[in-house]
């Protein structure tokens, strides 16, 4: 054996699952085909929302509660900041189908949350230029996520613990044994107790057939906007936001560099034939409906582009993520399929990996989670 766990793919998830293994154990080797925190992945982007509103599954919640903890663990034991918390807003239409999911899951999970009418928003966050009938949400526990920075302390920090890490070694295969699995890269081969797939959208190589056509790598682009007033646009007075109506959305982050504002287009995630071949550029139409957005949505920015770029992520067919063994057999535990939106709860889905794959605790109410929901 080469150890007890290996984890494939150091991203948003493996980076997270290789720091918390290495609080479980001594024999964790973290494999990243090219280097960690890389421009080509998921992580790029520099800043992931962080938020504990959202419309959806309340089974979340516990989960975004335990991640917001640990996020503050990795800032405590790497020194490094990486959640800016800076407060998030949700706006849409009073009574649209948007705020009203919204705030139907926020009063199930008891969220800390409050409403702001079009008259307090005006008042609070003048950046936003506001529909006639328009409603927010502010939550107070919202942020913005330091992507490559939290993967790189993860890392780093896993190391110190113990860990080892291969970077530039894409895995080839996998193979369960009866004593363990091998991973293979080239000529190289490794044998290991148990196996963790974190390799996101390049995940679907490793997987079986019914696994990779339940998923789909699919290119998310992000968009960035000069502020004529950078200080109106800094994290202590503009919070995260969504914004989501029926013929326009946009979610975003504030100037955390000091000049630029995220403002990205919500939900355009398009398949892609490969996560090695994802177009980079935009196309005149992802332009145009952009900058037309924030034209409409924020005076105080430059309605041009000044940065974007795009990221491949693994899409499951029913938008939750895969996390677990194949079967009550197996050694291979996949912890992948997020479905672009992942990352807030990143360390919570690592602690959740590297824990169940070591054998050490078991989690209850994540069966819409496992992958054996598609067999």
């Amino acid at each position: 054996m080469d150890g007890k766990l290996a984890i494939i793919g150091l991203g948003s998830i493996g980076s997270m699952a290789l720091w918390q293994a290495s609080h479980l154990t001594d024999s964790v080797v973290g494999f990243e085909a090219y280097s960690p925190a890389h421009a080509r992945s998921a992580v790029g982007g520099d800043t992931r929302l962080f938020r504990m509103i959202y419309r959806g599954n309340p089974a979340y919640y516990p989960l975004l509660e335990r991640s917001r903890g640990l996020w503050a663990e990795l800032e405590a034991e790497t020194g490094q900041d990486i959640l800016t918390r800076c407060g998030g807003l949700s706006i849409g239409s009073t009574g649209g189908h948007y705020i009203s999911h919204l705030l139907e899951t926020t009063r199930s999970t008891g969220a800390e949350h409050q409403i702001l009418s079009r008259e307090e928003m005006a008042g609070r966050y003048p950046q936003h230029n506001l529909r006639a009938d328009d409603i927010a949400v502010y939550d107070p526990n919202a942020g913005a996520l330091r992507t490559d920075r939290a993967v790189a302390a993860a890392i780093t920090a896993a190391e110190t613990n113990g860990a080892s890490v291969k970077t530039n070694t894409p895995i080839d295969s996998i193979t369960e044994t009866d004593d363990g699995v091998v991973i293979t890269s080239g000529a190289n081969s490794w044998t290991f107790e148990r196996v963790i797939v974190a390799s996101g959208g390049w995940s679907q190589r490793l997987m079986p057939a019914h696994l990779k056509d339940a998923t789909q790598t699919r290119r998310v682009f992000l968009t960035w906007f000069l502020a004529k007033e950078p200080a109106e646009f800094a994290p202590e007075r503009f919070p995260i936001f969504i914004r989501i109506y029926s013929d326009r959305s946009m979610y975003g982050a504030p100037a955390v560099d000091g000049a630029t504002v995220k403002a990205t287009l919500d939900g355009r995630g398009a398949p892609t034939p490969a996560a090695d071949s994802v177009p980079r550029d935009l196309t005149d139409a992802e332009i145009s409906e952009t900058t037309e957005t924030v034209s409409e949505f924020f005076p105080g920015l430059i309605p041009n582009i000044v940065r974007s770029d795009a990221y491949p992520d693994l899409f499951t067919a029913d938008g939750q993520p895969l996390m677990g063994f194949l079967d009550e057999s197996s050694r291979i535990y996949y912890a992948t399929g997020f479905s672009g939106a992942g990352f807030k709860m990143a360390t919570g889905y690592g602690e959740i990996a590297a824990n169940e794959a070591l054998g050490k605790r078991s989690f209850e109410g994540l069966d819409f989670l496992r992958p054996q929901r598609f067999i």
